[in-house]
């Protein structure tokens, strides 16, 4: 993508952000499309990966495998405590906890300007270049070298995903997705897949974070709040939420499509909000269930 973007109006850091988002997205859709649990609270995770990296590279140490590493056990580790309080809930009230939960960190990060940065972010630190052994990863200065990390990253995270579903504990999920009622008189122990599922998929919304900061050498509370869950959601349901690839087709067409229209309106907002309904009426097994029904026919 680094060779063949500028062919097309864009730069190499939109591709990073795609991968991203795109990451993200799956992650989301870990939960969503694959276990049935709607969460509007993702963006607790993604951005506690992200300040989790920040500050671990500001106050801590110059070492950016080890603010990753601090960004992902954070929001996994909050994920899996939170996680435990809200299991048994469903539907709307599973939602609208999880948006609870997560304004709650939002409000965290807003106001405590000393460590946080409050509404101006945690700015005054960058990605730093990537030591190995003799050996020299400088994804500071080189974009393209960043991409290639970020996609080592999503290729991995990805890999993993799909393990995960095809294995015995993935068709649990699908069963209790498709009729949890069956599946509990199976004797399945439905709260603690779901539970499993929920800290798995924020795992990897927290990695999602933190390479999103990184991109951006930033992080502030916006990537916190309930409405960037919802950027998630629009992604996942826009590609087609059924299926493994659909979030990523969905956040490609996402952030390309705020990228080009955000550079020519501030309404940005309103033709991404006319696109998802015209998907969802009109395409309601996303982009991508289109083309294979296409593809089948």
């Amino acid at each position: 993508m680094p060779f063949w973007i500028g062919a097309i109006g864009g730069y190499p850091a939109l591709g990073t952000r795609v991968l991203v988002m795109a990451l993200a997205a799956m992650a989301l859709n870990f939960l969503l499309g694959f276990t049935g649990v709607l969460s509007f609270g993702h963006a607790a995770y993604f951005g506690l990966g992200a300040y989790g990296v920040g500050m671990t590279i500001r106050y801590l140490t110059p070492d950016t495998l080890l603010g990753i590493l601090v960004g992902v056990v954070a929001g996994t580790l909050a994920a899996a405590v939170i996680g435990a309080l809200i299991v048994r809930l469903r539907g709307v009230y599973f939602a609208m906890a999880t948006i609870a939960f997560g304004q709650v960190f939002y409000f965290i990060a807003f106001t405590w300007n000393s460590v946080t940065g409050g509404d101006d972010g945690l700015s005054g630190w960058h990605r730093m270049p990537i030591r190995l052994g003799a050996y020299t990863i400088d994804i500071f200065s080189d974009e393209r070298l960043f991409y290639y990390f970020v996609l080592a990253c999503f290729a991995i995270s990805v890999t993993l995903m799909a393990a995960i579903l095809r294995s015995p504990f993935g068709h649990t999920l699908l069963a209790i997705r498709e009729n949890e009622k069956r599946a509990r008189f199976l004797g399945l122990p439905i709260e603690w897949h779901i539970w499993l599922s929920f800290v798995i998929s924020c795992f990897f919304v927290s990695l999602a974070g933190t390479l999103f900061a990184l991109l951006n050498n930033f992080a502030d509370p916006h990537g916190l709040r309930w409405d960037q869950s919802g950027d998630f959601v629009i992604m996942a349901v826009l590609g087609g939420m059924r299926s493994f690839w659909g979030p990523l087709i969905g956040a490609a067409i996402f952030v390309v499509v705020q990228d080009f229209i955000s550079s020519r309106t501030e309404n940005w907002m309103s033709f991404i909000g006319l696109l998802f309904i015209l998907v969802v009426v009109f395409f309601p097994r996303g982009v991508l269930g289109v083309l294979d029904r296409r593809g089948r026919s």
